[in-house]
């Protein structure tokens, strides 16, 4: 089991810096930050961009994974994101995660679109198929519904060579049957919230149908299980992961019992969402942390 720890782009740099470097020092594999114009759940929340937050955070961390929790159509260019993933990666030494997703109904509506569910799933498919094209390929000329390319340059390319793989890892978030079928074809790793749900049981209930249905897409594809990495967001469930030491570990089990190689948590706030104390999330790194892995 890896562990990883979301830090909200809400603080500006000076306050933000030693959590990051903090992260690293607890002990967790990778760091997330939001990548959003506005979160909805602080839609009225001091907030910072996504790249240059990781571009700051690679530069004081020298292990742990960064990643995009999630980059998503609303706002980035497939084109242009590219060449901020490839400088993301190359600053990193080849610690960056690029999570990716359909995105979220306010930035959507801030960046001034009205699509319909299917057209946005749509969307969100030729923005993977482009982009997965761009990590791995030169000259790349696409014509598509939602995008077009001409003759994209990508060098220098791949920045982890033959012993990283072809391109930065993947990272898909979903939860629909076609996206799932997206991360299983296109990903080296599947993500979910799980969903919405009145009770933590009821949430969990959730989160292994939807691993069940990823395990009938890995079967269908003929994909071996073990290399699709499987990451859960614990803290769309109604109890914070970082309640208490113990609801961490439960939420841990639980998540590895229903296959998951990844949880990520979030750095406790004093106030809703995420609101926790932070000597909770230190017994954490202390004591579970180790004994988990």
């Amino acid at each position: 089991m890896r562990f990883g720890l979301t830090i909200l782009p809400e603080h500006t740099w000076s306050v933000a810096e030693p959590r990051w470097r903090e992260a690293e020092e607890l002990g967790f594999d990778h760091a997330w930050t939001f990548d959003h114009v506005t979160w909805g759940g602080l839609p009225d929340s001091p907030w910072f961009a996504a790249v240059p937050t990781l571009a700051a955070a690679a530069a004081v961390t020298g292990r742990i994974g960064l990643g995009t929790f999630v980059t998503s159509p609303n706002n980035h260019h497939p084109v242009q994101l590219m060449r901020e993933v490839l400088a993301l990666d190359d600053i990193s030494g080849g610690r960056f995660l690029l999570g990716i997703g359909s995105g979220g109904d306010l930035d959507a509506r801030i960046m001034g679109e009205d699509l319909p569910l299917k057209a946005r799933v749509d969307r969100f498919h030729e923005f993977t198929d482009l982009l997965d094209r761009l990590l791995r390929d030169d000259h790349v000329t696409v014509d598509g519904r939602f995008y077009s390319a001409r003759d994209v340059r990508t060098l220098p390319g791949p920045v982890r060579g033959a012993e990283g793989g072809n391109r930065v890892p993947l990272i898909v978030a979903a939860n629909g049957p076609r996206t799932v079928r997206l991360a299983v074809d296109r990903a080296d790793g599947w993500m979910t919230y799980g969903g919405t749900a009145d009770t933590d049981d009821a949430w969990w209930s959730l989160v292994g149908d939807l691993s069940s249905r990823v395990d009938g897409a890995l079967d269908a594809a003929g994909r071996a299980p073990e290399t699709l990495a499987r990451y859960l967001n614990l803290d769309t469930a109604p109890t914070f992961s970082l309640t208490s030491a113990a609801a961490f570990e439960d939420a841990v089990g639980r998540a590895e019992a229903l296959g998951f190689t990844d949880v990520i948590t979030h750095w406790p706030r004093d106030d809703d969402p995420y609101r926790g104390a932070r000597d909770v999330l230190e017994q954490v790194a202390a004591d579970v942390l180790p004994r988990l892995r």
